[in-house]
Protein backbone atom coordinates (compact mmCIF):
# COMPACT_ATOMS: atom_id res chain seq x y z
CA UNK A 1 0.00 0.00 0.00
CA UNK A 2 1.27 2.91 -1.21
CA UNK A 3 1.01 6.24 1.47
CA UNK A 4 1.22 9.29 -0.07
CA UNK A 5 3.58 11.76 1.01
CA UNK A 6 2.66 14.46 3.95
CA UNK A 7 2.26 18.28 2.94
CA UNK A 8 5.16 20.14 3.07
CA UNK A 9 4.74 21.96 6.37
CA UNK A 10 7.77 24.37 5.85
CA UNK A 11 7.42 25.50 2.18
CA UNK A 12 6.59 28.94 3.78
CA UNK A 13 3.15 29.46 1.63
CA UNK A 14 0.34 31.13 3.73
CA UNK A 15 -2.91 32.97 3.45
CA UNK A 16 -0.61 36.24 2.80
CA UNK A 17 1.30 34.81 0.18
CA UNK A 18 -1.58 33.11 -1.76
CA UNK A 19 -1.31 35.57 -5.52
CA UNK A 20 -5.19 35.13 -5.96
CA UNK A 21 -6.43 36.65 -2.16
CA UNK A 22 -3.40 39.36 -2.35
CA UNK A 23 -4.82 40.69 -5.92
CA UNK A 24 -8.75 40.37 -4.40
CA UNK A 25 -7.67 42.36 -1.20
CA UNK A 26 -6.06 45.22 -3.24
CA UNK A 27 -8.96 45.73 -5.97
CA UNK A 28 -11.03 45.98 -3.15
CA UNK A 29 -9.73 48.35 -1.36
CA UNK A 30 -8.48 50.49 -4.80
CA UNK A 31 -12.25 50.53 -5.27
CA UNK A 32 -13.73 51.57 -2.12
CA UNK A 33 -10.63 54.27 -1.91
CA UNK A 34 -11.89 55.41 -5.46
CA UNK A 35 -15.50 55.26 -4.53
CA UNK A 36 -15.11 57.87 -1.11
CA UNK A 37 -12.95 59.92 -2.88
CA UNK A 38 -16.12 60.52 -5.90
CA UNK A 39 -18.12 60.91 -2.52
CA UNK A 40 -16.24 63.89 -0.75
CA UNK A 41 -15.82 65.29 -4.49
CA UNK A 42 -19.96 65.51 -5.11
CA UNK A 43 -19.90 66.63 -1.11
CA UNK A 44 -17.24 69.37 -1.70
CA UNK A 45 -19.09 70.47 -4.97
CA UNK A 46 -23.07 70.43 -3.68
CA UNK A 47 -21.08 72.67 -0.65
CA UNK A 48 -19.37 75.16 -2.64
CA UNK A 49 -22.62 75.25 -4.95
CA UNK A 50 -24.47 76.04 -1.80
CA UNK A 51 -22.28 78.38 -0.28
CA UNK A 52 -21.80 80.49 -4.34
CA UNK A 53 -25.50 80.38 -4.12
CA UNK A 54 -26.07 82.15 -0.18
CA UNK A 55 -23.55 84.99 -1.34
CA UNK A 56 -25.36 85.53 -4.82
CA UNK A 57 -28.28 86.06 -3.39
CA UNK A 58 -27.30 87.77 -0.48
CA UNK A 59 -25.41 89.91 -2.99
CA UNK A 60 -28.62 90.58 -5.12
CA UNK A 61 -30.84 91.43 -2.20
CA UNK A 62 -27.79 94.25 -1.41
CA UNK A 63 -27.88 95.41 -5.04
CA UNK A 64 -32.11 95.80 -4.97
CA UNK A 65 -31.83 97.56 -1.62
CA UNK A 66 -29.17 100.08 -3.30
CA UNK A 67 -30.95 100.40 -6.19
CA UNK A 68 -34.18 101.39 -4.27
CA UNK A 69 -32.45 103.95 -2.23
CA UNK A 70 -31.12 105.56 -5.59
CA UNK A 71 -34.41 105.52 -6.68
CA UNK A 72 -36.07 107.42 -3.91
CA UNK A 73 -32.96 109.98 -3.94
CA UNK A 74 -33.16 110.60 -7.58
CA UNK A 75 -37.11 110.60 -7.19
CA UNK A 76 -37.00 113.03 -4.34
CA UNK A 77 -34.36 115.43 -5.65
CA UNK A 78 -36.30 115.53 -9.03
CA UNK A 79 -39.07 116.69 -7.49
CA UNK A 80 -37.25 119.78 -5.36
CA UNK A 81 -36.13 120.72 -8.95
CA UNK A 82 -39.23 120.47 -11.08
CA UNK A 83 -41.31 122.43 -8.02
CA UNK A 84 -38.69 125.13 -7.61
CA UNK A 85 -38.25 125.79 -11.40
CA UNK A 86 -40.79 128.02 -13.16
CA UNK A 87 -40.71 131.51 -15.37
CA UNK A 88 -42.27 133.33 -17.72
CA UNK A 89 -41.45 130.98 -20.08
CA UNK A 90 -43.68 128.44 -18.71
CA UNK A 91 -46.62 130.95 -18.97
CA UNK A 92 -49.71 129.82 -21.32
CA UNK A 93 -51.91 132.37 -22.76
CA UNK A 94 -54.71 131.92 -20.20
CA UNK A 95 -51.86 132.84 -17.52
CA UNK A 96 -51.36 129.40 -15.83
CA UNK A 97 -48.18 127.08 -16.44
CA UNK A 98 -49.25 123.97 -17.78
CA UNK A 99 -46.02 122.09 -18.78
CA UNK A 100 -45.00 123.18 -14.84
CA UNK A 101 -47.94 120.99 -13.65
CA UNK A 102 -47.67 118.14 -15.59
CA UNK A 103 -43.41 117.77 -14.83
CA UNK A 104 -44.81 117.98 -11.21
CA UNK A 105 -47.51 116.08 -10.77
CA UNK A 106 -46.13 113.46 -13.20
CA UNK A 107 -43.82 112.08 -10.01
CA UNK A 108 -46.60 112.73 -6.92
CA UNK A 109 -49.02 110.90 -5.58
CA UNK A 110 -52.64 111.69 -6.58
CA UNK A 111 -53.39 112.63 -2.85
CA UNK A 112 -50.53 115.30 -3.14
CA UNK A 113 -51.72 116.57 -6.47
CA UNK A 114 -54.80 118.16 -4.58
CA UNK A 115 -52.60 120.19 -2.16
CA UNK A 116 -50.00 120.94 -4.78
CA UNK A 117 -53.15 122.34 -7.19
CA UNK A 118 -54.20 124.73 -4.65
CA UNK A 119 -50.52 126.14 -4.09
CA UNK A 120 -49.57 126.49 -7.61
CA UNK A 121 -52.08 128.80 -8.79
CA UNK A 122 -50.18 131.06 -6.28
CA UNK A 123 -46.65 130.92 -8.35
CA UNK A 124 -48.93 131.34 -11.42
CA UNK A 125 -49.77 134.39 -10.26
CA UNK A 126 -46.49 135.93 -8.96
CA UNK A 127 -45.28 134.86 -12.51
CA UNK A 128 -47.86 136.44 -14.81
CA UNK A 129 -47.85 139.76 -12.65
CA UNK A 130 -44.74 140.20 -11.69
CA UNK A 131 -42.45 138.04 -14.12
CA UNK A 132 -41.33 136.26 -11.08
CA UNK A 133 -38.87 133.00 -12.07
CA UNK A 134 -36.92 130.47 -10.06
CA UNK A 135 -33.92 127.83 -10.50
CA UNK A 136 -33.06 125.51 -8.39
CA UNK A 137 -29.97 123.10 -7.33
CA UNK A 138 -29.70 120.23 -5.32
CA UNK A 139 -26.33 119.79 -2.91
CA UNK A 140 -26.86 116.93 -1.52
CA UNK A 141 -29.83 114.00 -0.60
CA UNK A 142 -29.52 110.72 1.99
CA UNK A 143 -32.05 108.34 2.54
CA UNK A 144 -33.78 108.93 6.07
CA UNK A 145 -35.74 105.49 6.19
CA UNK A 146 -37.02 103.01 3.69
CA UNK A 147 -38.89 100.32 3.45
CA UNK A 148 -41.19 97.88 1.27
CA UNK A 149 -43.34 100.62 0.16
CA UNK A 150 -42.49 104.06 2.04
CA UNK A 151 -39.32 105.72 2.12
CA UNK A 152 -38.31 109.12 3.39
CA UNK A 153 -35.13 111.80 1.82
CA UNK A 154 -33.57 114.80 3.03
CA UNK A 155 -32.70 116.67 0.07
CA UNK A 156 -30.38 120.13 0.66
CA UNK A 157 -30.00 122.25 -2.22
CA UNK A 158 -31.12 125.99 -2.61
CA UNK A 159 -33.37 128.42 -4.90
CA UNK A 160 -32.91 131.75 -6.58
CA UNK A 161 -35.93 133.97 -7.33
CA UNK A 162 -35.45 136.53 -10.57
CA UNK A 163 -37.18 139.32 -11.72
CA UNK A 164 -37.27 141.63 -14.91
CA UNK A 165 -34.69 144.16 -14.92
CA UNK A 166 -34.27 146.88 -17.47
CA UNK A 167 -34.44 145.83 -21.20
CA UNK A 168 -34.04 142.26 -21.44
CA UNK A 169 -31.35 141.42 -18.23
CA UNK A 170 -33.08 139.74 -14.98
CA UNK A 171 -32.64 140.62 -11.63
CA UNK A 172 -31.10 137.90 -8.87
CA UNK A 173 -32.05 137.49 -5.36
CA UNK A 174 -29.35 135.85 -3.37
CA UNK A 175 -29.43 132.10 -3.20
CA UNK A 176 -32.01 130.63 -0.81
CA UNK A 177 -30.45 127.13 1.21
CA UNK A 178 -33.59 124.85 1.79
CA UNK A 179 -33.32 121.29 3.69
CA UNK A 180 -36.50 119.47 3.48
CA UNK A 181 -37.69 115.98 4.09
CA UNK A 182 -39.37 114.42 1.33
CA UNK A 183 -41.62 111.33 1.99
CA UNK A 184 -42.37 108.71 -0.86
CA UNK A 185 -44.56 105.63 -1.46
CA UNK A 186 -44.28 103.13 -4.05
CA UNK A 187 -47.79 103.44 -6.27
CA UNK A 188 -47.66 100.51 -8.61
CA UNK A 189 -44.11 99.68 -8.29
CA UNK A 190 -43.22 103.36 -8.97
CA UNK A 191 -41.88 105.66 -5.89
CA UNK A 192 -43.86 108.97 -5.99
CA UNK A 193 -43.62 112.02 -3.69
CA UNK A 194 -46.03 112.28 -0.94
CA UNK A 195 -45.25 115.29 0.62
CA UNK A 196 -42.57 117.43 2.08
CA UNK A 197 -41.41 119.51 4.83
CA UNK A 198 -38.53 121.83 6.09
CA UNK A 199 -35.93 120.56 8.30
CA UNK A 200 -34.41 123.16 10.56
CA UNK A 201 -31.52 122.46 12.69
CA UNK A 202 -33.47 122.42 16.05
CA UNK A 203 -35.53 119.42 14.34
CA UNK A 204 -32.05 117.42 13.63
Amino acid sequence: MVVPPAPDHDSGLTRSDHPDTTVSDRTSSSTFRVALLGVLVVALLASTGILIWLVAGRTGEADDVQRERETVMTQASQFMLRVNTYGPDLLADDGTMPEYRDLVESIITPKFQTSFADGVTAAEQTVAQAGVGRTAEIFATGVSSIDADSASVLVAGSFVNSYPGKKDERIQDAAAPFRVEVDLVKVDDEWLVDNFTPVTGANR
